[in-house]
């Protein structure tokens, strides 16, 4: 079993044989560990050889259309942890990376702006093209719920560009968001999580001190804050999910939005 000192942190750069192991982490994760309902209802049947294929293709067409900030750097930026692998590794769903090594947890870190050049438009509308293929009352339960659970970090992306028009922050008109984290439970509790979410922490301050936010579930929560996030003053709670009354009595898992507050 590998050690701590084997974990390494680094951007995804080989998509074919990178993302496999991303979209393995993220099912053992939110699919069979935590089975959190929304993944699992834009993810149907991702524990059988076509939704894996489904999922990864998803993934495969978001890296595809990365887009960059004036700066040259990319607003999109998938991040793996890769342990040495152990024989037979390469016979699991998630193969290995190019590398040869394990894909044991990932990150999607995402700029984000409502200014021109300075990061990706963000929105309440999940991509409808990932969400045509699946059954229309599925569709429509995962557009009320990523409305509700995005719509704070819209809020806040646009309160850092109305503060830079105004001249009342002389910081870059944007957040950095860990948009999605997840760890292989084979392989959590190792500081796999930790590394992750401090490559975004040091990645943003590399980008002139961007506020961190995210959207965390209680099996993140710790974590981030261990490593500087916050609920925003006022607002503790989780976040109010507002969705259809047919869709009231689903197990609804809760999540905080958390924030690292100026910069991070």
């Amino acid at each position: 079993m590998s050690s701590p000192n084997d974990i390494l942190i680094t951007p995804v750069t080989n998509p074919e044989t990178d993302l496999p192991g991303v979209f393995n982490c993220i099912a053992q994760s939110f699919g069979a560990q935590i089975q959190e309902t929304l993944w699992l209802a834009v993810n149907p049947s991702y524990d059988t050889p076509q939704g894996r294929q489904r999922g990864i293709h998803h993934l495969q067409h978001r890296y595809e259309h990365v887009t960059r900030n004036r700066d040259g750097d990319p607003n999109t930026v998938f991040i793996k942890a890769t342990v040495r692998a152990e024989p037979g590794d390469e016979n699991s769903p998630g193969g290995l990376d190019a590398d040869g090594r394990k894909i044991v947890g990932m990150a999607i870190w995402q700029q984000a702006s409502f200014v021109e050049g300075y990061g990706d438009v963000p929105s309440t509308v999940y991509p409808e093209e990932d969400l045509e293929d699946l059954d229309p009352r599925e569709a429509r339960f995962a557009r009320q719920m990523f409305a509700s659970m995005w719509r704070r970090r819209v809020e806040v992306a646009r309160e850092k560009a109305e503060a830079a028009v105004e001249g009342d922050d002389g910081g870059v008109p944007a957040i950095f968001v860990l948009d999605m984290c997840a760890v292989d439970p084979g392989y959590q509790r190792r500081g796999i999580a930790k590394g992750l979410v401090r490559w975004g922490l040091e990645e943003a301050r590399r980008r002139g001190g961007l506020e961190c936010t995210t959207e965390a579930t209680v099996m993140g929560l710790g974590v981030y804050k261990r490593e500087g996030f916050r609920e925003e003053e006022g607002n503790d709670g989780a976040l109010v999910y507002e969705v259809d009354e047919e869709f009231r009595d689903r197990r609804l898992l809760p999540v905080v939005f958390l924030r690292t507050g100026g910069g991070s």
